[in-house]
């Protein structure tokens, strides 16, 4: 295992993608070397088991189960799930992302994030933090509820102006905010990211329109 190897396009690609999702960053070493942690619902394993297989020469220990406790905000009491999870080594080789995605330990949006933003990398965060509206509609949600307005304006216009998509912040409870990418723009945003989307992440897609 080559700690300071360098990331194919492919593992690039990914995790210009994972990050913007549910992805994150962590350092030890006062910004010297990165790891990735990866972890999801026990529901999405294969796309867990996916990306294992994608960074394995990063990976020591294969994905792991977890119990994951967490309030019931309609009870008030709490609630039960198991999330499956791994994590890189500890490399410089990831370095770049960690400055480029945190500032004092927040996840932030880069300013250049218009420059690694590919279909390969929008369909990966699609895929680790995308959902449909509803099962009638042809528009898809991004989970960007933990960045600024400013910041979910600004992956807006990236998605507008380099993948020709028509989308909009859209407020959330507590002032945050989701970019709700427009049926209108459904056949555009298929032809760009469905190729890449793995079978057992597809169900998270809206299906074509029907021809009549």
């Amino acid at each position: 295992m080559e700690k300071n190897s360098k990331l194919t396009l492919l593992q690039k690609e990914v995790l210009f993608g994972v990050i913007l999702g549910d992805a994150h960053l962590e350092t030890q070493n006062n910004r010297i070397t990165y790891r990735v942690k990866f972890e999801q619902s026990i529901k999405h394993k294969a796309y867990i088991e996916h990306l294992y297989d994608v960074f394995k020469n990063y990976v020591k220990t294969s994905p792991q189960l977890k119990l994951v406790t967490y309030k019931n905000s309609q009870t008030n009491g709490q609630k039960q799930s198991i999330n499956i999870r791994f994590a890189t080594i500890s490399s410089s080789t990831f370095t770049f992302f960690g400055k480029q995605f945190y500032k004092d330990k927040k996840k932030v949006i880069p300013k250049l994030i218009h420059r690694w933003l590919t279909p390969r990398a929008l369909a990966y965060w699609y895929m680790d933090d995308g959902s449909m509206k509803s099962t009638q509609s042809k528009g898809v949600l991004l989970n960007t509820q933990a960045f600024s307005h400013s910041e979910v304006q600004l992956l807006c216009n990236v998605l507008t102006e380099k993948f020709n998509l028509y989308c909009w912040p859209r407020k959330q409870k507590k002032n945050t905010y989701q970019i709700y990418i427009s049926g209108k723009t459904y056949e555009t945003l298929r032809n760009c990211i469905y190729p890449f989307i793995i079978p057992d992440m597809q169900y998270k897609f809206p299906l074509p329109r029907k021809i009549r």
